[in-house]
């Protein structure tokens, strides 16, 4: 059993940074890869980023790379989302997930999730 908890949301200008944190408990939790997902208001939960269990594989939604970087510490057992240059699109609730083997962008394949943490970018 893992749980997952977010922090770091919050109201933000365009342009802005935020750094989203998710704390893993459970013994087993650096062995899991991570990820994080984003769902807006009337939208379907949409791949942010992923990243696995070692940190040494990434992957980024196209329309986030080059702005947002994804990262662990496993010794804190904390996945970290950092977002730069942040747009009014990518407001939304941010989720983190893990998945008990490779990552993948795909929301049905992780088994545990956290409530989520709202972003809201304001133009």
């Amino acid at each position: 059993q893992v749980e997952l908890v977010e922090s770091g949301g919050g109201l933000v200008q365009a342009g802005d940074s935020l750094r989203l944190s998710c704390a893993a408990s459970g013994r087993t939790s650096s062995s899991y890869s991570m990820g994080w997902f984003r769902q807006a208001p009337g939208k379907e939960r949409e791949f942010v980023a992923a990243i696995s269990s070692r940190g040494d594989n990434t992957d980024y939604f196209e329309s986030v790379k080059g702005r947002f970087t994804i990262s662990r510490d496993n010794a804190k057992n904390t996945v970290y989302l950092q977002m730069n240059s942040l747009k009014p699109e990518d407001t939304a609730v941010y989720y983190c997930a893990a998945r008990r083997f490779g990552y993948s962008t795909l929301h049905s394949y992780y088994d545990y999730w956290g409530q989520g943490t709202q972003v809201t970018v304001s133009a």
